[in-house]
């Protein structure tokens, strides 16, 4: 007896009284036959930042073989299990304003959008960084338009919002980062706030639609613009319902350790995986995680790498000490171990013909190469995730002399289907593929 494949359209709903729910991708989905190269369903790419401040000990950064099965550097060794799904790019640029702080300079304006010469107020060239215009586009499909979130492992308010923000939506308008994992959980998986909310949401709608009848032309646009931001939330809190049965099904339960008790790696994997949840049930596609904030001077904890709490910052300025650039190195190759990590899990997650990771663009850097010299040249830069096949991966990409990372940035906005051919200082796409 032959037995006939069934197959379920990819835009199957469950429809019940009053509720219409989108199911995730099925392997049930999946054509058959001659059909199924070209008609897989594909998910969408999403792109996330992993940011880690300071720097990193230069001599052991870099590989010195380019192209394709490059030798990784001992810093770079914990992505051996995954590198043939990961791309080094070195020799790629930012150009240092004079005149303001080195290290609020190098993350809050690591991914900015702004030229050299495009200052803002504060003097530091910052406009609307690199995910925030890719989550423009991508917004339009999620509940949420981005993620951030931040491992500061401090309670004491030592630096500015410079420092512990890497995504702003604007001059002056940071898009601040979450650091308590319940909140976070809250945020975007708590159907009983979501609800909450809409019923809120109801309530102005309606007094506002019995309001504008009284009103003139003028407030009646000033009305109009408030009540389409309204709406916007409105659109989120049903894109969230929408991803319900997929979130469900991932039976998610709140972390339920507090932040101020967990160890760095605990931090930073729950926050990580948290991102990945997020990505995963397409709540968002753009995110960024900070593994920890720029300079502040508070002694860190990090178990099982030193004895006692280090001062990130403070060592990077005595790394001429071999002991002191040894440890250095030691917490380099710590935070390479966990974007390792979690580039593992997202190519763990089984998605149409591939895995997560190969539609995800998630790039590891940070705003400053040395943090003894204070210096923006040959910033150190990891990208996991082929983008949906838009980037080579298993290679070492050496750019000339000069080459701005804002060319990077302007092919990852076009990967993700942004229609835009500058971005700061670019002078056109990097050749990635």
């Amino acid at each position: 007896m032959i037995l006939k494949q069934k197959s379920l359209d990819r835009r199957t709903f469950l429809r019940g009284i009053g509720a219409t729910m989108a199911l995730p991708f099925l392997e049930i989905m999946r054509p058959s036959g001659a059909l199924a190269k070209t008609a897989v369903a594909k998910p969408p790419v999403r792109t996330a930042f992993f940011y880690i401040p300071n720097g990193v000990v230069q001599s052991a950064w870099h590989p010195k073989d380019i192209g394709q099965g490059f030798k990784l550097s001992p810093t770079l060794q914990p992505l051996e299990s995954v590198r043939e799904k990961v791309a080094v790019f070195t020799k790629l640029d930012r150009i240092k304003v004079a005149g303001t702080d080195g290290h609020a300079q190098a993350g809050a304006c690591w991914l900015s959008s702004a030229a050299p010469d495009e200052l803002s107020p504060a003097g530091y060239p910052l406009k609307r960084t690199i995910d925030q215009i890719i989550a423009t586009e991508a917004g339009k499909h999620t509940a949420f338009r981005s993620l951030e979130l931040s491992c500061n492992p401090y309670e004491d308010n030592r630096e500015s919002v410079y420092f512990d923000n890497i995504s702003w939506y604007g001059h002056g308008h940071v898009a601040r980062s979450l650091r308590d994992p319940r909140a976070v959980f809250d945020r975007l998986f708590a159907m009983h706030e979501h609800a909450s909310s809409g019923s809120v949401l109801d309530v102005v709608l309606d007094d506002a639609k019995s309001l504008n009848r009284e009103l003139g032309y003028l407030d009646q646009q000033k009305l109009g613009e408030y009540m389409d931001s309204v709406r916007t939330v409105e659109r989120q809190i049903e894109r969230v319902k929408e991803r319900q049965a997929s979130i469900d099904a991932l039976r998610l339960q709140p972390p339920t350790k507090p932040w101020q008790a967990m160890s760095r790696e605990e931090f930073i994997q729950v926050m990580g995986d948290l991102m990945i949840l997020a990505l995963q049930t397409d709540l968002t596609r753009v995110a960024t995680l900070m593994s920890g904030p720029e300079r502040w001077s508070t002694p860190l904890t990090v178990e099982g790498l030193f004895e006692k709490p280090v001062q990130h910052h403070g060592m990077t300025h005595a790394q001429g000490k071999e002991e002191v650039r040894k440890d250095l190195e030691q917490l380099d190759r710590f935070h390479i171990e966990q974007f390792a990590t979690l580039v593992s899990k997202m190519d763990a997650i089984k998605e149409g013909e591939g895995t997560m990771l190969d539609n995800m663009i998630f790039t590891l850097g940070s705003g400053l190469s040395s943090g003894e010299l204070h210096i923006y040249t040959d910033l150190p830069t990891v990208v996991a995730g082929s983008g949906g096949g838009a980037i080579a991966t298993d290679r070492h990409v050496k750019s000339p002399q000069g080459t701005p990372i804002a060319n990077l940035w302007l092919t990852m906005a076009q990967t993700m289907g942004v229609d835009i051919d500058r971005i700061a200082d670019s002078t056109g796409p990097l050749a990635v593929a």
